[in-house]
C-alpha cells in the first residue's frame, strides 16, 4: 500500500487503502486497477473505461464552523442522496471512474450554477447554498444564513475543486478513448411535495430534452428493461447543472442524469439501507452502467 502526497490537498492511493472505517469499505470494494485520489473536498476513483459517474449529493460532512450556525435538524442532513456509493459499488469493478464529495449539499450544491441561476425558472427550488430543506424548514439559525461573501468562499473552497476534477477527468477520458460519458447519479425521496405532486417514478432520466447526449445513447438506455420499475425520461427532472454543462455530444462528451427514487433501495421512514430492495434494483443499475460503457466504447467511424 502506498501513499503519495501530491502537493498539499490530494493523496493518491494504489491498491488497498489503510484501516479507517472508510478505508475498510474501500478495501472491500475497490479493485487494484486505477487510483483513488483523495482531495480535502472530494474522492475520485480513476477507472479503466470511458464512463465517469458523479455523485454530487452523496456527501454528509458539515465543517465545524458552519455547523455552529445550523439547526439541529439540518445537521442530520436529511436530504442527502443516501448510500449511492454503496449502491454503485459494482461500477468500480466494471472499471468506471467515480467522483463524490465529502461535504453535504447543505454547504453548497455542486449541481447548481455558481451564479445561482435557477435550473427550472419559476419553480420552487433550493439555492446554490441552500437555506431551507426540502420540507422548507430552515437550515440555519435566525440571522446565520450565508451572505454573498460566504457563498463565494464556498464556491472557491468546495464547488470549484469538484468541477475542476470533473472537467479534467472528462478531458482525460476523451483524450484516451475518443469519447466520454458522464452519468450524474442522484436519488431522492419518492414524495417531495415541494418539487412534485404525488409519487415520483422509480427511474427518472434527464438529458435536458435530448440536448446533453446523442439520440443513439438515450435510445439504448430506453431499450433497457427496467420492469418492474417505472421509468421516465425528461419528466420532472431534466438534468441539473452538471448534466447540462458538461454534456456536449458534438464534442464527444455525452451526459445523462439519473434521479433514482429512494423507495427502490431504502426504508424511507427510517432512512436506512434495505439490502433486499437494493439487491433487486442493483441488476438494473448494472444494465444501465453496462449500456453506457458499451456506448462510450463505440467508435464514431
Amino acid at each position: 500500500m502506498e501513499y503519495q502526497p501530491t502537493g498539499g490537498t490530494c493523496l493518491y492511493i494504489r491498491r488497498k487503502p489503510t484501516d479507517s472505517r472508510l478505508a475498510c469499505w474501500q478495501a472491500k470494494h475497490l479493485t487494484s486497477l486505477g487510483e483513488l485520489i483523495l482531495s480535502t473536498t472530494y474522492q475520485l476513483h480513476r477507472g479503466t473505461v470511458p464512463l465517469l459517474i458523479s455523485m454530487p449529493h452523496n456527501g454528509e460532512q458539515i465543517p465545524d464552523d458552519i455547523a455552529q450556525t445550523m439547526t439541529e435538524k439540518a445537521l442530520k442532513v436529511p436530504d442527502t442522496d443516501w448510500y449511492k456509493d454503496k449502491l454503485y459499488a459494482f461500477a468500480l469493478e466494471m472499471g468506471a471512474y467515480i467522483i463524490k464529495p465529502e461535504y453535504s449539499r447543505y454547504i453548497i450544491d455542486l449541481n447548481r450554477d455558481p451564479n445561482g441561476t435557477n435550473l427550472y425558472p419559476g419553480a420552487n427550488s433550493t439555492e446554490l447554498c441552500p437555506t431551507s430543506a426540502f420540507d422548507e424548514s430552515p437550515l440555519y439559525l435566525s440571522g446565520q444564513e450565508p451572505d454573498a461573501e460566504e457563498i463565494q468562499h464556498r464556491v472557491k473552497k468546495y464547488w470549484q475543486p469538484y468541477h475542476s476534477a470533473l472537467t479534467n477527468t472528462l478531458s482525460e477520458i476523451k483524450q484516451q478513448y475518443g469519447r466520454a460519458v458522464l452519468l450524474d447519479a442522484h436519488s431522492i425521496a419518492s414524495r417531495v411535495p415541494r418539487f412534485f405532486e404525488g409519487q415520483l417514478p422509480d427511474f427518472n432520466f434527464g438529458t435536458s430534452d435530448g440536448v446533453t447526449c446523442s439520440e443513439q445513447m438515450i435510445d439504448a438506455v430506453q431499450h433497457i428493461d427496467f420492469a418492474p420499475y417505472s421509468m421516465v425520461t425528461n419528466g420532472r427532472f431534466k438534468g441539473g447543472f452538471i448534466t447540462r454543462h458538461y454534456g456536449q455530444p458534438e464534442q464527444n462528451i455525452h451526459s445523462i442524469q439519473l434521479e433514482l427514487s429512494q423507495r427502490t433501495y431504502m426504508n424511507e421512514d427510517t432512512a436506512t439501507y434495505d439490502e433486499h430492495k437494493a439487491q433487486q434494483v442493483i441488476p438494473k443499475l448494472k444494465q444501465l452502467v453496462s449500456c453506457l460503457i458499451n456506448f462510450a466504447e463505440q467508435s464514431d467511424d
